[in-house]
Parts: structure tokens; C-alpha cells; sequence
């Protein structure tokens, strides 16, 4: 399940949630309980290594850690 970050379009707060897909309805703001939350559009982008590696360079993870 993916996490969103919604807005609430009463009190201002924003807020993280994680939501089934299928969620029709944008949760209760936690902060005041209004209904009027908004889903925001996420700034993060995913990148997949490969394409922005140079000379050598690995985008897996670097050496010595544990997920080598």
C-alpha cells in the first residue's frame, strides 16, 4: 500500500496516510476531523538505476553496507 500526503482544506495541516488503491473517499483530517482533505501531488520521484550511472559508477548500493 502506498503512502499519500493529503492537505486539509480546513485547517491547513497536511498529513501522511497509508491508503489501499482502491480508497475512494480522502481520509479524515487528523488534526481537526474535517472531511475536506485533499490528496497533494507528490514531489519525490523514483529513479531506476542504470541510465544515470557514469563510468562505472553503480546506483545499487554502496559497498560494505548490508544490502550488498
Amino acid at each position: 500500500m502506498p503512502i499519500y500526503e493529503f492537505a486539509c482544506g480546513n485547517c491547513g495541516a497536511t498529513f501522511e496516510k497509508l491508503c489501499r488503491l482502491s480508497d475512494a473517499a480522502a481520509p479524515a483530517c487528523p488534526k481537526c476531523g474535517s472531511s475536506e482533505t485533499t490528496k497533494k501531488f507528490s514531489e519525490c520521484v523514483a529513479r531506476s538505476g542504470g541510465s544515470g550511472a557514469k563510468g562505472g559508477e553503480s546506483s545499487g548500493p554502496p559497498p560494505g553496507s548490508k544490502f550488498t
